[in-house]
């Protein structure tokens, strides 16, 4: 049902979805918890050119420079000359510092 969905999204993104809801029904997740996961999910999908965002983490924050036909991320770290490359799941819209 995941699958379904969520079809727009990454493969990646739609297995930790799946995995989101599999906690939730086996009661390990709480729903407020899944619908934030979900939304942190779906958000990072929508990256546009411009946008700010950062790792993970949390450790490194930039700007998104171009999406490349493959899904890929190119963004730039702050302080940085250099582009960097990334997988969409592995960023998330920049929080507020």
């Amino acid at each position: 049902m995941i699958d379904v969905l969520f079809a727009d999204l990454p493969v990646a993104r739609r297995r930790e979805a799946a995995s989101l809801a599999a906690h939730y029904v086996a009661g390990v997740l709480d729903r407020e918890s899944l619908v934030e996961g979900v939304n942190v999910l779906v958000a990072a999908a929508g990256f546009r050119p411009g946008d700010r965002v950062q790792t993970l983490k949390g450790s490194l924050h930039g700007v998104v420079r171009q999406l490349m036909p493959d899904g890929r991320v190119v963004w730039r770290p702050d302080g940085n000359k250099s582009d960097l490359v990334a997988l969409p799941e592995s960023l998330v819209t920049e929080t507020k510092r």
